[in-house]
């Protein structure tokens, strides 16, 4: 077969299954050998909700802001600690920071100390999203920070052996129609490699918000997850025969 006709029928079984074909390179060395792509998604619910409460002081004095921070840590977390069931709802202590607060005076730009200031954060993550959203009402010693979903690996394993089956039947139904338009046969695999998962440890995806105005305190927060992509893909060689 000539190479134009060779790439005539690369590109419209190409169109028409999905798979990404390439002929090895060296075929002097080597014939009938393809190589192939192909892969297979779905969208699956995020199942895991992140809230990151904090709160911020400042004063004259390092030892009352960092008291004043602890005590709203603390009341937050007793609040939170009410609500919590492992893997359910789970709670952590996060940042807590204290530093100094300066202004430059204006000979020769010296630092001058006039105070202190820090913040604490408190981050409850789980799939009890209801749950976790009512925190939001009841934590009245913190603000939200940050709203982030994500989805956890058991969802993602769920789902993974239905996509990877379909990608692999993608694959062996591409191959199969090249061998035929190339002439032959059929086929065995050479060397193929399978990857699926939905991309692995990644930020989660935040939304950032403002403090939240007293008129606000008691009402829980409604939470709307969205979907993730879950992939597999089949990428490899077969030998045509």
């Amino acid at each position: 077969m000539k190479s134009s006709q060779l790439l005539a029928a690369l590109a419209i079984w190409g169109a028409l299954f999905g798979a990404a074909p390439a002929i090895a390179a060296d075929t002097a060395t080597v014939d009938g050998v393809l190589g192939l792509s192909a892969s297979a998604s779905a969208e699956v619910t995020r199942d895991l909700l992140s809230i990151t409460f904090s709160t911020a002081r400042d004063g004259s004095d390092a030892n009352a802001v960092q008291a004043l921070l602890k005590q709203a840590l603390d009341a937050a977390l007793a609040e939170a600690k009410k609500a919590a069931r492992p893997g359910q709802v789970d709670v952590q202590t996060g940042n807590f920071s204290l530093y100094p607060r300066t202004t430059s005076t204006s000979s020769g730009g010296r630092q001058t100390l006039n105070g202190w200031q820090g913040s604490a954060e408190v981050i409850v993550e789980g799939r009890d999203m209801a749950a976790i959203g009512q925190l939001v009402g009841r934590i009245t010693t913190m603000t939200v920070a940050r709203v982030g979903y994500r989805l956890s690996r058991e969802a993602s394993q769920r789902v993974e052996a239905d996509i990877v089956a379909q990608a692999i039947a993608k694959y062996r139904a591409a191959a199969a129609e090249y061998a035929k338009q190339f002439g032959y046969a059929g086929f065995v695999v050479r060397e193929v490699t399978v990857s699926a998962g939905d991309g692995g440890p990644r930020p989660l995806q935040m939304a950032r918000m403002n403090a939240m105005p007293a008129s606000t305190q008691g009402e829980a927060l409604s939470v709307e997850p969205g979907k993730e992509t879950v992939t597999a893909s089949v990428n490899g060689t077969v030998q045509m025969k």
